[in-house]
């Protein structure tokens, strides 16, 4: 048996009852260690679920998912998720390679920023499409998340981004070396979100091109999401480049149109306030 079990987004204590009863029981523990965090470390959840646990990054759930899946054939395996299990596509490839297989599974499900973005205010039916602004890099600087923002905003919608996180990630020079040599991590702010979009306005404005975005349009600046140190923060784009938000993870929220209560909402996280 494989379960997948959501660990909510704060701490060691957002599993829910049933996903820590299943941990308790199973023969072996993997920690999903590369889409998201927690505000606590493997050592915090290991002493509260009284069990080891086997970090799973990148490399051994994309390409060495035999190792947890093999497992799950004769045993019970537990797969843990920040947030909820399907907030990435990799957990549900995981899914069909188990029922290819053979092998039954189980969901926990629990929050994720899908759902808890919802605390800034804004009506979770009133959002388009999820997007991802990923990092740039000197000559890879990529601007499809603006056109999914401008759909969004051009049907009235809200826009949640993702923003990127960069764990156990290799330079272009180690990769071509066939070096095992990782970078530390990184974890995209609000700062350097709302700075590349300043960008892609930037280009538009030079190049004479509408652009559904300005350095006065609103956004919504959160950190820490579910955590007793949740932060929120109403500005604009141009300010938004310099409100520091401190430890990830950060997401940001461009709004669309907006009811009046969601206005009202808004106005609580003013910078000004």
């Amino acid at each position: 048996m494989l379960y997948f079990i959501g660990l909510g987004l704060g701490d060691a204590k957002d599993i829910t009852v049933r996903g820590l009863e299943i941990v308790k029981k199973c023969d072996k523990v993997f920690l999903e260690h590369y889409t998201s965090i927690l505000t606590v470390g493997k050592e915090e959840l290991e002493k509260f679920y009284g069990r080891e646990i086997l970090l799973a990054d990148r490399d051994l759930v994309e390409q060495g998912a035999d190792n947890i899946l093999d497992g799950a054939v004769e045993k019970e395996i537990a797969f843990l998720v920040v947030g909820d299990p399907f907030g990435a596509t990799t957990h549900s490839d995981l899914v069909l390679r188990a029922k290819e297989m053979g092998i039954p599974h189980q969901v926990v499900h629990n929050a994720s920023i899908m759902n808890a973005v919802g605390c800034c205010g804004l009506q979770l039916y009133n959002y388009g499409e999820t997007v991802s602004i990923p990092f740039w890099t000197e000559n890879w600087k990529p601007d499809s998340f603006y056109t999914k923002i401008a759909a969004n905003l051009e049907r009235g919608l809200h826009t949640l981004c993702l923003l990127d996180i960069k764990v156990k990630e290799q330079s272009d020079e180690n990769l071509a070396r066939g070096r095992k040599i990782y970078e530390p991590p990184r974890f995209m702010s609000t700062q350097v979100a709302c700075e590349q979009l300043m960008q892609v306005v930037e280009k538009m404005e030079t190049e004479e091109e509408k652009c559904r975005l300005s350095k006065d349009s609103p956004v919504v600046c959160l950190a820490r999401v579910g955590a007793e140190t949740q932060k929120i923060v109403t500005t604009s784009l141009d300010m938004g480049r310099q409100v520091e938000m401190g430890a990830p993870l950060h997401s940001l929220v461009i709004p669309g149109e907006c009811h009046f209560l969601e206005l009202d909402a808004l106005k609580m996280w003013n910078l000004e306030s």
